[in-house]
């Protein structure tokens, strides 16, 4: 299987793929203080899949 290339793509996903990456962080920290505040379930299901797809952004999986 063939490994995932960012810049094998078009370049409008390229442009989305950074966008999305800026973004994650600041939304991370946000769904993160309002986890502290006021848990629940949806929160903490948000919070994971955010903190996975920071992760992936940081390790450049994606």
């Amino acid at each position: 299987m063939a490994r995932f290339y960012r810049y094998r793509l078009p370049p409008w996903v390229r442009n989305c793929i950074v966008v999305i990456e800026k973004v994650t962080l600041p939304i991370f920290i946000f769904q993160l203080i309002r986890t502290l505040l006021f848990p629940s379930s949806l929160d903490v299901f948000m919070l994971g899949a955010l903190a996975g797809l920071t992760v992936a952004f940081y390790l450049e999986w994606i």
